[in-house]
């Protein structure tokens, strides 16, 4: 009985395109039926294709991957990802990219050796790349905040009524229920918009009775 081979692609987002891999995989004669691809981070194994595919390994099986970080970008994982599909699975794993990591060959002792040595290499450096991403993603939100570029939700625009409804609500003409209802928001989005105006209210008139003592 011959041995069936199985594609694994992982990209980490829903923007990302895995088309690269997958003319790899073509390239290495595997079905489109038989290749799983995620679209999701590599920091861990908790993946549902990923979870599917493995299930279907056995002694008779064949796993390719394009490069060791499509697998994972852990490396202690990858590691023990590695030994289950090898040792326990008893599958073949094939790195496309780098021949060396091919159960099929060098079974001997010097070969496994030397298998071994290439993955723990590989594996520590998609995990240097992750942390390093992490790092310049890091970076790159800091710099952005240093030049005023402002993150999350947009705020939502205040309704024409708001200031009608404040001042009713600051005279306890009515109360936060029914003034955010007035104005078509939450009462925590009412409370927190009528908080951001007193303190820029206060703010203002500290400034003008600052201007005011200088002259």
């Amino acid at each position: 009985m011959g041995q069936i081979f199985y594609g694994y692609c992982r990209v980490s987002s829903m923007g990302q395109n895995e088309e690269r891999q997958l003319i790899a995989m073509a390239k290495a004669g595997i079905p489109a039926e038989n290749i799983y691809v995620d679209k999701q981070s590599g920091r861990d194994f908790n993946r549902p294709r990923y979870q599917e595919l493995v299930k279907r390994l056995n002694e008779n099986t064949v796993l390719c991957v394009q490069s060791i970080d499509r697998l994972g970008r852990d490396y202690q994982e990858i590691q023990e990802q590695w030994k289950y599909i090898s040792k326990v699975k008893k599958s073949d794993i094939v790195v496309l990219d780098m021949p060396l990591l091919d159960t099929r060959r060098g079974k001997d002792l010097m070969g496994t050796f030397l298998s071994d040595i290439v993955l723990q290499v590989l594996s520590f450096v998609a995990e240097n790349e992750r942390d390093n991403i992490k790092k310049r993603q890091a970076e790159g939100i800091a710099a952005a905040k240093a030049r005023g570029v402002r993150f999350g939700r947009p705020m939502i625009p205040l309704p024409e009524n708001f200031m009608e409804v404040y001042r009713r609500w600051r005279g306890k003409e009515i109360n936060v229920t029914q003034a955010a209802e007035l104005c078509g928001l939450s009462k925590s989005t009412f409370h927190d918009r009528a908080r951001k105006m007193e303190h820029g209210i206060l703010a203002e008139a500290g400034r003008k009775a600052c201007l005011t003592k200088s002259s």
